[in-house]
């Protein structure tokens, strides 16, 4: 059922952004640290069996040099420098096994997979990535969300939106790949970390962000009870009085102001009946994105949004961004 904004109300919500004075200081200070590593991605061949793919078992250094894990799909029959979409995975998932990913190469392109960093135990894909948290956290409630939500610089989206930027390093190192044109694209978790490297990037080709999450985070943990927003109204039912500064963490990992910062063309996707992200926070990112951006809306869907139904319209989109 619904229960956010109606659609009328949405098409005009802007909220007033929260949004630290040294937001663009703290993200050029943290992607300047992890520059400073070796990217070192390796590109190691692995036998699925497919007849028309080769698939690679990828790995690259993330945040802090950490090692990250990925895999790259190509189609087999290739000529020339292929266009890549690099995919973000969404919540408490992982890369799993490749056997689950042979769409975008199928279709023509080189596709990248990053794990996601201490995730996967969701019931979901897998992951294979740890999270090497040198510095730690204090309390914190089940899942991501609140883990370092006393520190900016320790918050756990700190480090896996540092890996989300260099995952496109990673795909650009591979020879078969034309690094002018790679896209970044995901639902959920992922949607939101296509966002943040959409805003922290000025050369990535296109954003696809489907009912992403990580966006407009007091108003989304004041009107859901669902996973993983609850996440923040669970801490801070028990730290009464740390609510702006659990806010103030959380807006350096905003959707809403890495999108106020990204210039690629860009498509959302929202599901009016989404309790997990909800469509007014959505909005919100949408109606910030500084770059020519679209929207489609699914009255009558929650957070599964337009599925693979909607993967025609991404594919045209792509196409129409890269000429293929």
């Amino acid at each position: 059922m619904l229960f956010d904004l109606s659609l009328d109300r949405l098409r005009d919500y802007r909220p007033e952004p929260e949004e630290p004075a040294d937001f663009d200081a703290f993200w050029e200070k943290t992607l300047a640290e992890t520059a400073r590593h070796d990217l070192d991605a390796a590109f190691v061949p692995y036998d699925t069996g497919f007849a028309t793919l080769d698939v690679f078992d990828v790995a690259f250094r993330g945040w802090g040099g950490q090692p990250v894990k990925a895999w790259l799909l190509l189609p087999k029959e290739r000529s020339g420098p292929l266009p890549a979409v690099v995919q973000y995975i969404g919540y408490n998932g992982g890369r799993g096994i490749p056997y689950s990913w042979p769409v975008w190469s199928s279709l023509g392109y080189a596709h990248l997979v990053m794990d996601n960093r201490g995730q996967g135990g969701g019931g979901k894909n897998t992951a294979d990535t740890p999270d090497f948290a040198p510095d730690g956290h204090g309390s914190a409630s089940p899942g991501f969300l609140t883990q370092g939500i006393e520190d900016p610089h320790r918050h756990y989206y700190r480090r896996l939106i540092t890996d989300a930027v260099r995952a496109v390093d990673a795909v650009r190192a591979h020879g078969a790949v034309d690094a002018a044109r790679v896209a970044v694209l995901g639902g959920s978790q992922g949607g939101g970390l296509a966002l943040a490297v959409a805003g922290l990037r000025d050369d990535v080709a296109a954003a696809v962000a489907d009912v992403p999450f990580l966006c407009h985070y007091r108003r989304a943990s004041q009107i859901t009870d669902a996973g993983p927003y609850a996440e923040i109204a669970r801490w801070l039912s028990g730290h009464r009085f740390r609510v702006d500064e659990a806010m103030t963490t959380l807006s350096y990992f905003d959707g809403v102001n890495f999108a106020a910062r990204a210039t690629a063309p860009a498509w959302f996707s929202v599901g009016l009946m989404d309790r997990i992200c909800p469509s007014s926070t959505v909005f919100a990112a949408y109606h910030r994105y500084a770059g020519p951006a679209r929207i489609e809306v699914f009255p009558y869907n929650g957070h599964e949004g337009g599925a693979e139904y909607d993967l025609p319209r991404k594919l045209a989109a792509l196409r129409g961004v890269f000429g293929r």
